[in-house]
């Protein structure tokens, strides 16, 4: 199932666009402390397709989706 979430991300000098912190809707803020891999992928979990960000959130790897300039995550 899709979670759509905000995402706090910043353009680098090449154009690259990086998500820095995911905040739910509940106003809890996780701050990505690293973006280990950037393709175009389908979400086998939760349906639909975009730009999958894998992300490091603590000790966990989460994988992010930019789908038609929204964010999802997959709920575990």
């Amino acid at each position: 199932m899709k979670q759509f979430v905000s995402v706090e991300a910043k353009f680098d000098t090449d154009g690259n666009l990086l998500p820095l912190s995911i905040i739910w809707d509940d106003g809890r803020k996780f701050e990505i402390d690293r973006v280990t891999d950037v393709r175009y992928s389908a979400s086998l979990k939760s349906g639909g397709t975009g730009l999958r960000y894998t992300c490091r959130i603590g000790n966990h790897l989460r994988y992010l989706y930019l789908d038609d300039n929204r964010w999802f995550i997959e709920k575990p």
